[in-house]
């Protein structure tokens, strides 16, 4: 499976998602039992750039878990995927170790880890309200209120794929508003080598904030 572009959008990347989603469940148990050549899989294989956004997923940990289980956590996945304990596949084992210690870096970062703590929340409260609507519907339409969501797995994975769609959102426009930042640079860059002054840097960056009309 081709990775999904990090920047693509549409029904493009939403059909790469969704069968990226897919292919992640159906490994989801053989990838719970710990070993390096399951777990390195996991966090290089194509479309990882997405799953690997959040970081309790990247730790395969619950957004409930305390400080500790997350430093034990890992401690345990650090170990099993290092490059010196992975010498057969050095640059796969590289970038998994990456994956794993920037997540636990951002989960020991208070600000950090509440933010994505708010993007799975997010995640799970629009999909009780999908829930919700749907069964009202139901229910005026005179029809039965069961909807797949009842079910506990099924409700479980819908969080899991709308919490993912919104990381990648999140990570879409970040990247754009870094681009956006490098652009401006660039620009006042060039007014100051074409000999500008500072009063004209600022008039440059007052012109694109109030926009040419």
């Amino acid at each position: 499976m081709a990775a999904p572009a990090e920047t693509e959008a549409g029904g493009g990347a939403e059909e790469a998602f969704l069968t990226f989603y897919t292919e992640v469940k159906q490994i989801e148990k053989r990838d719970s039992v710990l070993t390096s050549k399951n777990q390195i899989e996991r966090l290089t294989r194509p479309g990882s750039s997405y799953f690997n956004l959040n970081p309790f997923e990247v730790l395969q940990l619950d957004p409930e878990v305390t400080d500790e289980e997350i430093k034990k956590r890992f401690r345990q996945l650090s170990i099993l995927v290092h490059p010196d304990k992975n010498q057969d596949d050095p640059e796969r084992a590289q970038k998994a170790f990456e994956a794993v210690d920037k997540a636990y870096k951002l989960l020991l970062d208070q600000e950090q880890k509440k933010r994505a703590l708010d993007v799975i929340q997010a995640g799970k409260e629009y999909v009780e309200h999908i829930a919700k609507e749907k069964k009202k519907q139901l229910k005026k339409e005179g029809k039965p209120t069961n909807i797949e969501e009842d079910d506990p797995e099924v409700f479980k994975q819908a969080i899991y794929k709308q919490t993912m769609k919104l990381f990648a959102e999140l990570e879409i426009k970040r990247k754009e508003r870094e681009a956006k930042e490098m652009h401006e640079r660039r620009a006042e860059m060039d007014v100051w080598i074409a000999g500008g002054t500072f009063k004209q840097i600022q008039k440059e960056r007052k012109r694109r904030k109030t926009g040419p009309f």
